[in-house]
């Protein structure tokens, strides 16, 4: 339909054969919450072949400040993020395929989406998941885009295997504290510059603009007026074991993802099980109401203790509210589901 795409069109970086190339790719959006819904409208407004949004958690009110794709009436019913968010878009754009899958990402959840996929979008939350996806990018040779932002200040970087210097030659190992948007608060502003910077790089990406690529890490604190662009090339490493020529991708062994995971500043802990399984909510839902208040939709169920609530999805994960505390949270959860 080319009158949607009409100024798109007449944009001389894109055009006719980008406007053609972009509805043939595929993109992997990492994580729905303000990063990840900026950037998952623009790209469906933009016309990509098709995205594929992975996202572990559920709308809250806390959400509403700055993910775009959110109602009020989603926090109310504890709707996971993927699906309001496929639901949103595809009202928008109707003519693009999307996929919405309620995970967790670990390495063998990220090796099953990543085939197939032209660009990789990080819209994530913790540095674990970055550099899975760091990995998984360098193994199978595609291009991914990392943004963070917390409080006013915002990140972002093109990755491009074989090229460019890729996150572990910038980081090491995975950082460890720091300010988060639990801890620090975040702003909307600075979410959509960020959303601005990676989606101007993945429409080159994608539309095979290699040429005009920004070459540096850029990062700007929107409240202090701060901006600045690092040239990183010299940091690439030529024993990196993710991107080096013998590399290993440590990111990608099981046994380096945690299964126990406190998350910052919710006073929450996630639980997965040992190994991969499909929980019956319904089965479920019938044991815990004898035990305390159950609440169910189609994707998950809440059961209410005294002083805890623990939100079960159907792969069995587990988010216990109410405590920072592993071990508790372990206590509560092999309690009550076994």
């Amino acid at each position: 339909m080319v009158e949607r795409y009409s100024r798109q069109i007449l944009f001389s970086g894109i055009q006719e054969e980008g406007q053609v190339l972009l509805g043939n790719k595929h993109v992997l959006v990492i994580g729905a919450g303000a990063l990840g819904t900026g950037n998952a409208e623009v790209l469906v407004r933009s016309g990509v072949g098709k995205m594929t949004i992975v996202d572990r958690d559920y709308v809250e009110w806390s959400n509403l400040q700055r993910q775009q794709l959110y109602t009020e009436e989603d926090a109310k019913n504890h709707i996971p993020k993927v699906i309001s968010a496929k639901e949103r878009l595809e009202a928008i754009n109707i003519d693009v395929t999307i996929e919405a899958h309620i995970v967790d990402i670990t390495p063998a959840e990220m090796e099953q989406f990543v085939p197939g996929v032209d660009l990789i979008m990080d819209a994530t939350d913790n540095f674990e998941i970055r550099m899975i996806i760091n990995d998984a990018a360098q193994k199978y040779g595609i291009p991914w885009i990392y943004g963070s932002i917390v409080a006013s200040y915002g990140v972002s970087y093109a990755v491009i295997p074989g090229k460019s210097p890729c996150l572990h030659c910038l980081l090491g190992d995975i950082p460890i504290g720091g300010l988060t948007c639990d801890t620090g608060g975040v702003i909307s502003p600075v979410v959509q510059l960020v959303v601005g910077h990676q989606t101007a790089e993945a429409l080159k990406i994608l539309t095979e603009n290699w040429s005009h690529l920004r070459q540096e890490l850029i990062s700007f604190d929107v409240w202090a007026n701060h901006h600045s662009s690092i040239n990183v090339e010299k940091l690439k490493k030529d024993a990196c074991p993710s991107c080096g020529p013998e590399a290993m991708y440590p990111f990608l062994a099981y046994h380096d993802h945690t299964k126990t995971e406190v998350l910052c500043g919710r006073d929450t802990v996630q639980i997965r099980p040992p190994s991969k399984e499909t929980r019956d909510l319904e089965v479920t839902a019938a044991n815990l109401a004898k035990l305390g208040k159950v609440e169910q939709n189609a994707f998950l169920l809440q059961f209410k203790t005294d002083k805890n609530r623990l939100v079960l999805f159907k792969d069995g994960r587990v988010l216990v509210h109410g405590t920072n505390d592993a071990a508790e949270a372990r206590s509560l959860y092999h309690r009550f589901l076994g």
